[in-house]
């Protein structure tokens, strides 16, 4: 096992403390775990680019998109 040093702020390393307290782990276990499981989410994530592609749309005669109950209705086919 390597050993380093960090910088930890202070109010950061009293949270570390409570939850190796209430873990009953130390600090370094809790850190170590922390970090395994930042560093596995960071390793899933992909570079994932969406591209929607639209459409031209047309008014139709009789069709007010903005009621939508009778839009519905032709939508279903009524």
């Amino acid at each position: 096992m390597s050993r380093t040093t960090l910088s930890i702020d202070d109010d950061l390393l009293e949270q570390l403390k409570a939850v190796a307290a209430k873990k009953k782990l130390t600090v370094g276990a809790v850190v170590n775990d922390m970090l395994r499981h930042a560093v596995a989410e960071v390793a899933m994530k992909t570079d994932f680019e969406l591209t929607l592609k639209g459409w031209e749309a047309e008014a139709q005669p009789g069709v007010d998109i903005l009621d939508r109950d009778k839009l519905f209705d032709l939508m279903d086919g009524r």
